[in-house]
């Protein structure tokens, strides 16, 4: 009963500080640009009383609405950050009773035990196909009853493969748009493969639906230290004279994780890490760490800012770019990517890429931004480092200034910095100026798709992916996509464990950038 006890107390101070923060990030930001009247984020609420939001998430029996759709609508409703009136309805084709989809809903709920049946009595099932134009129009049905006469949002989660984004989009516009309410649409990744592919895709959908109604999530732009990206910048006065090719040697985005594919090749593989990871998670990452303050923080002119760096930014070419896959571990017992029964044998597919971008503009002409991304490498982790220029005097003989911003996992913003070590001696060290989130802030730390779909709720464009905005994203990439796939590199084989292939490294080095082996990063106890 203890246990139970002060499990309720912390979740209720939880509760009280997320509500606490719900005020102020509703109140914050800048007022209304009355030149413009575009509405600012602190303008946005969610529907009130008047109101019905039902949330369609298509797609309910597969794994992305079990493990992140279903659980981040629980806690935002345990959270008491819902709209007060609202359904779910998980649409699938899988025949499913009401009972098993509440047992399938269930499985990754964590904490607020005492909603968990207020809950599930706001969420139904209904089955049928993605392109059954009858199945749409019981589901259109089923929306009006629920929404009892009230004016009626509704909102379509696609947790679908991207194979049947149109039929589904042509289904929802024939026979389950709102009413007398707002239609917003939500599209998950991948968006395309390909330039052509991305623009034919766009243009289906905005046939369908205006751009105000799509919101292409990249979850990665709701992490708390990207969210945290434009803060840092342009709140704190002392980064912006800092902050260009006059003082920066190097931007390094990196994505690293410690796992192979686990069984899920097949599907990775039609993909490759490039598609799956650099043109979208690392390029959104790099457009916040590269653009300039925008005018306010109002969805249109972050995203406008956003795009004038992607169209800034000049193609990938083979010179800059380096792809690896995954082999063996020296002991033998972690399997290559070509173990996994579910990948081709002759598969080329990349595991492991590091390309260098280059920004063609006066704040960044010169530096590169080298973003890199990998499966079964050394450690897990996901990171924003800048590197500063070395001293121009020979004074001290000591590495490189680094401001870091760490993703995942245990956030953090860190600046490393040069030190005498105390005592008599003159010996330098580097060490950190530490920002570990656990260490600092007594709050929970929500999840990205928390914050989209709160963000969706709310009408809220900024986290979200603009048509042209991608255009720009698949201009960099698309041709040496092509090309690495019409001429059949084949990627270079690094050990499980590793840091990936060498000749990664030795192309950072080429452009300047200098690692300290001998560093550890101290991170705060927590």
């Amino acid at each position: 009963m203890d246990d139970l006890r002060k499990e309720n107390e912390r979740l209720k101070k939880e509760l009280e500080t997320l509500k606490a923060l719900q005020r102020t990030y509703m109140s914050s930001g800048p007022q209304s640009n009355s030149n413009n009247n575009e509405t600012t984020r602190g303008d946005l609420k969610l529907p009130g009383d008047d109101e019905h939001v039902s949330i369609v998430v298509l797609g309910a029996s597969g794994d992305l609405a079990k493990k992140k759709t279903f659980p981040c609508l629980f806690s935002l409703y345990g959270l008491g950050l819902m709209p007060p009136n609202f359904s779910i309805i998980g649409f699938a084709r899988s025949n499913m009773s009401e009972a098993d989809f509440h047992k399938h809903v269930i499985q990754n709920f964590k904490g607020f035990a005492d909603k968990k049946e207020s809950f599930l009595a706001r969420c139904t099932y209904h089955s049928g196909q993605y392109d059954s134009i009858d199945a749409f129009h019981h589901l259109d049905q089923l929306l009006t009853k629920l929404e009892k006469g009230k004016r009626g949002d509704r909102m379509f989660y696609m947790a679908v493969p991207p194979s049947v984004f149109v039929a589904v989009a042509k289904s929802i516009k024939t026979a389950a748009m709102a009413k007398s309410g707002r239609t917003r649409v939500i599209v998950e990744k991948s968006f395309g493969r390909d330039l052509e592919s991305s623009c034919d895709l766009s243009r289906e959908l905005g046939q369908l639906f205006s751009e105000d109604q799509i919101y292409r999530i990249d979850h990665y732009l709701g992490k708390e230290i990207v969210q945290n990206l434009m803060v840092v910048r342009f709140a704190n006065t002392v980064w912006e004279p800092l902050w260009n090719r006059h003082h920066i040697a190097s931007v390094v985005i990196t994505f690293k994780e410690d796992i192979g594919t686990e069984g899920r090749g097949g599907y990775f593989d039609e993909f490759g890490i490039i598609r799956d990871v650099m043109q979208n998670h690392l390029l959104q990452i790099m457009s916040l760490t590269a653009m300039e303050q925008p005018v306010t923080l109002s969805a249109e002119d972050v995203r406008d800012e956003k795009v004038k760096v992607l169209r800034s930014c000049r193609p990938i070419v083979k010179e800059d770019i380096v792809i690896g896959q995954y082999g063996r571990d020296p002991e033998g017992k972690k399997e290559s990517y070509l173990d996994d029964p579910t990948v081709p044998k002759n598969s080329l597919t990349p595991t492991y890429a590091l390309a260098v971008i280059h920004v063609d503009n006066p704040r960044w002409k010169g530096v590169p931004f080298i973003l890199k991304c990998g499966k079964a490498l050394n450690e897990r982790k996901a990171e924003i480092r800048i590197q500063f220029r070395s001293n121009p005097t020979s004074l001290y003989n000591t590495p490189r200034n680094e401001l870091v911003l760490r993703v995942q996992p245990n956030e953090a913003v860190y600046m490393k910095f040069n030190t005498k070590v105390p005592g008599l001696s003159e010996e330098t060290q580097q060490t950190e100026l530490d920002l570990t989130y656990k260490s600092r802030f007594d709050v929970r730390l929500p999840d990205a798709y928390e914050r989209l779909i709160y963000d969706v709720l709310r009408g809220d464009h900024n986290l979200f992916v603009r048509a042209d905005e991608l255009d720009a994203a698949w201009k960099i990439f698309t041709p040496i996509l092509h090309k690495l796939e019409g001429d059949k590199v084949k990627p270079e084989i690094y050990p499980f464990g590793s840091r990936g292939p060498p000749s990664a490294d030795e192309l950072a080095k080429s452009y300047g950038f200098e690692r300290n082996e001998d560093y550890v990063w101290k991170q705060s106890k927590i």
